[in-house]
């Protein structure tokens, strides 16, 4: 007996249950793809928090030292004298006086070690900023060497990271800290200094300011001649096979990877013009060569998405073009603009490739004065950081990290702002 062929309505409602069921699975796709994401954000995030966080204590010590003029060698506090002043000397006895039974060379420097070599320069401020503590004992933080740091951060671990760390300045952090003389206190320096040798000496104030400059270049240089292109290009080129070969050119700039850019301004700038290695004014320009795309691309659709209208209402009433243009036009387009250079800054804020190509990826301790001082930036702190061996720079480098995605974050938060407060929907 032959079965009956299905009905019209059964096939249909066959075919709407596989697109449902079709369009369920894509839905979960799409959710597992976002909880996908935004695990890798968390963990990533997580990670670089977990890190980072510790750099932003730094370990201290605390001694009674005595402004001996006897041992500093000085009679007076003036800058001559404070410059040749013996600093160590009084650092190492103010150990020695703790620790009365170290004898040895060997024990010395080990004592020594434990403090940083920027405890000296400690006491010159402080003895510069009051010069009437020559000759008195006075109870001063001292800062510790990143050994002590990291293992004093690390102390209640499962495993205590000792690094280079011996038994018997084990035993002294341990007689210091059960005095209270051990102190955790907010890194000031990490924010106030510039790059050094010494991991707990480096800071990322130079780096920031050389990001500064290098952005005030980019920015003073990409925006105006970003937006005159855009200008000329949807207002005033005609369009023919030059104009053509102009957008396609701009449109595959703004995929060409950064370090063509950057070999671009070493044979430009560096070798032809013959500008200095290292300088924020360098690296600007190279940024600008790299940024512009982007700006002219969104300055040509913020101009684009203005109403036709507009543009007739303002010929109309017998404005000029350029009347029409920077009257009616341009303040109308003007957020568009502005978010599309924002975002061309963060990214040229994140960049690292085209700096290295012209040089910036020296070690700078100076921190910069203007766009022609010798200069890095913070992508390329990171990069020299995370290449260090000493674990303490580890710190540092997911530290530096965090500032930079919070500079990151904060710029791209102000072009949504931007795009949202200025913009008017037609």
């Amino acid at each position: 007996m032959n079965k009956s062929r299905p009905s019209t309505a059964e096939l249909v409602e066959k075919s709407l249950k596989k697109r449902r069921a079709a369009e369920t699975r894509f839905q979960w796709f799409g959710k597992a793809s976002v909880a996908v994401g935004l695990i890798a954000l968390v963990v990533l995030f997580t990670d670089i928090i977990g890190n980072g966080i510790g750099a932003f204590r730094q370990t201290y010590v605390e001694l009674d030292v005595v402004f001996d003029p006897e041992v500093l060698d000085i009679v007076e506090v003036n800058e001559e004298q404070l410059t040749l002043a013996n600093f160590n000397g009084v650092v190492r006895k103010a150990l020695l006086s703790k620790f009365a039974d170290v004898s040895g060379r060997k024990e010395k420097r080990s004592l020594y070690a434990m403090l940083s070599y920027g405890a000296s320069f400690q006491l010159r401020d402080m003895l510069a900023a009051q010069p009437e503590l020559l000759g008195q004992r006075v109870s001063v933080k001292l800062l510790a060497d990143d050994d002590v740091d990291t293992y004093y951060k690390s102390r209640n671990d499962a495993e205590p990271f000792k690094g280079r760390m011996s038994e018997k300045q084990l035993s002294w952090l341990a007689t210091l800290a059960d005095e209270g003389r051990i102190q955790l206190r907010f890194n000031t320096l990490f924010f106030t200094s510039g790059d050094s040798a010494e991991p707990e000496q480096a800071g990322i104030l130079g780096a920031l300011l050389g990001s500064l400059f290098t952005l005030l270049v980019t920015g003073m240089l990409s925006f105006p001649i970003g937006v005159a292109t855009a200008i000329y290009l949807e207002e005033y080129a005609k369009r023919n096979r030059f104009t053509d070969f102009i957008e396609v050119n701009i449109n595959n700039l703004a995929a060409v990877p950064s370090v063509i850019f950057g070999l671009l301004g070493l044979a430009i700038f560096l070798n032809f013009f013959g500008m200095p290695r290292s300088v924020p004014l360098v690296g600007g320009l190279v940024l600008t060569l790299m940024t512009l795309p982007t700006v002219i691309i969104s300055s040509r659709a913020s101009i684009k998405a203005v109403p036709p209208s507009i543009r007739e209402a303002a010929l109309g009433m017998g404005a000029s073009k350029m009347q029409m243009i920077l009257q009616h036009v341009l303040p109308l387009a003007m957020p568009g603009m502005l978010t599309g250079a924002i975002i061309g800054m963060a990214q040229a804020l994140g960049e690292t490739a085209p700096l290295l190509m012209i040089g910036m990826v020296a070690f700078i301790a100076d921190i910069p004065g203007s766009i022609t001082d010798p200069a890095t930036v913070l992508p390329v702190q990171i990069f020299l950081w995370a290449d260090s061996p000493e674990r303490a720079f580890m710190e540092r480098t997911s530290a530096a990290i965090m500032v930079l995605l919070a500079f990151l974050i904060t710029m791209n938060t102000l072009a949504i702002w931007l795009r949202r407060r200025l913009e008017r929907r037609w």
